[in-house]
């Protein structure tokens, strides 16, 4: 009996170690699950973390990509009115005419009064300055060699002329001193200049001006001085025409990517009505080589103007212009047809494909009007088609012998260029 009972306490004991066994590996199971269901959670936590980042930064990217797609301006034709006048000349009647003895100075504004508006209304004027400003030390003179008092710059500036072509006949009639000191003269204003030139840099480097996002490059070439020999070591201060400098300064300035390219000429024959062949092979070797405008001047009457479609390289066409004169602007010329004069009118497009298109081109007939020597401003550049309109309505101060020469210079203007397109 007494073994029974030892043999019943150690069956006892074996099943509380067994009970207590299992329980502990229930236990440890428990344990490693806990830490299996902690790991998945937190890599779930983790996971859920990084596509709310990934989410956000991909929003916020968007919405970035939104804003810059939205920034981008769409491209828009855009257009540019340009102004175009003659040979700004001033002869000895002229600025005698415009001295004011109680302040001792000049003033040429009252010339414009009539015509004013045509030139400050447009994005760009050019004009051709065929006269220097060498110094009142050096004396005020008349043709044939021409000093002006640098009064005129200033006037021109105010009348709203933007850019003048300086390379002519004439610039050096006071010799490379004047050369020099009408350029300082145009820069004290704030006039844009090109032609001429202090040093070589100055003429390799080409006039641009940025006008409504149309970006313009400027050249200048005249034939000749009047005989007055260009300082030798110095052949930089005046572009000559020779075709070599030509298509050197064309390549300078197509290097800046302009979109037009205008380019006054000083050549022709004086007093001649149309132009002659010289004058017709340049303006097709100046299209040739990638020129877009052609301004021409030193006959001081008009010559006649075209719009041409020229044929690239590539065989795309462009627009291109061209007139062979302007005539005079400002001048105290009394020879025939000298006084019969324009605004020109030109209006350009740069399309939203970058493309360039002359769309139209007329002009204002205008005329420099003389009241005859002793009269107090004796000199006026009029509006002729408003002239003649104000005879009509009766307006005093327009006599018949002012209607008559207005109305002969506008038939003589029409003539010539053929009316407005």
């Amino acid at each position: 009996m007494g073994l029974s009972r030892n043999s019943t306490r150690r069956s006892n004991t074996s099943k509380t170690r067994g009970a207590r066994t299992q329980s502990n590996i229930r236990k440890r199971q428990a344990k490693k699950l806990n830490y299996k269901k902690v790991f998945i959670f937190a890599v779930i936590v983790i996971l859920l973390f990084w596509l709310l980042i990934s989410g956000i930064s991909k929003l916020f990217s968007k919405n970035k990509k939104i804003e810059n797609v939205a920034a981008e301006p769409v491209k828009q034709d855009v257009s540019v009115d340009i102004s175009v006048i003659g040979d700004i000349m001033c002869h000895s009647t002229n600025f005698q005419d415009a001295y004011d003895d109680e302040n001792d100075t000049y003033d040429f504004s009252y010339v414009f009064t009539d015509i004013k508006d045509y030139i400050q209304n447009a994005d760009l004027t050019i004009g051709n300055l065929e006269t220097t400003f060498a110094g009142k030390e050096v004396g005020y003179t008349g043709y044939p060699t021409f000093n002006t008092p640098e009064q005129l710059a200033q006037n021109i500036k105010d009348l709203g002329v933007d850019v003048v072509s300086t390379a002519n006949n004439h610039s050096l009639d006071k010799r490379y001193a004047g050369l020099v000191s009408t350029l300082d003269e145009l820069d004290k204003v704030g006039l844009s200049h090109t032609g001429t030139y202090r040093s070589k840099e100055e003429q390799d480097t080409i006039l641009t001006k940025d006008i409504n996002g149309i970006k313009f490059a400027f050249l200048s070439f005249t034939y000749g001085t009047n005989g007055i020999p260009v300082p030798s070591g110095k052949e930089y201060c005046i572009n000559l025409i020779d075709e070599d400098l030509i298509k050197d300064q064309i390549s300078k300035a197509k290097a800046l990517n302009p979109d037009v390219i205008c380019v006054n000429m000083h050549w022709g024959d004086e007093y001649k009505l149309k132009q002659n062949t010289t004058q017709e092979k340049l303006a097709d070797f100046l299209f040739e080589n990638g020129v877009d405008i052609i301004l021409g001047s030193h006959p001081h009457v008009l010559e006649p103007m075209e719009k041409r479609t020229i044929t690239l390289d590539d065989g795309t066409k462009k627009d291109g212009f061209l007139i062979y004169s302007l005539g005079n602007f400002m001048s105290g010329q009394v020879i025939e047809n000298t006084m019969n004069t324009i605004i020109l009118q030109l209006k350009i497009t740069k399309h939203a494909d970058d493309s360039i298109s002359i769309d139209s081109y007329n002009y204002i007939p205008i005329y420099m009007y003389d009241k005859g020597n002793g009269q107090d401003k004796r000199y006026k550049i009029l509006d002729i088609d408003k002239t003649i309109a104000g005879y009509k309505k009766g307006e005093k101060g327009i006599s018949d012998t002012l209607y008559n020469k207005v109305t002969a210079a506008k038939k003589m203007i029409d003539g010539v260029l053929g009316g407005t397109y």
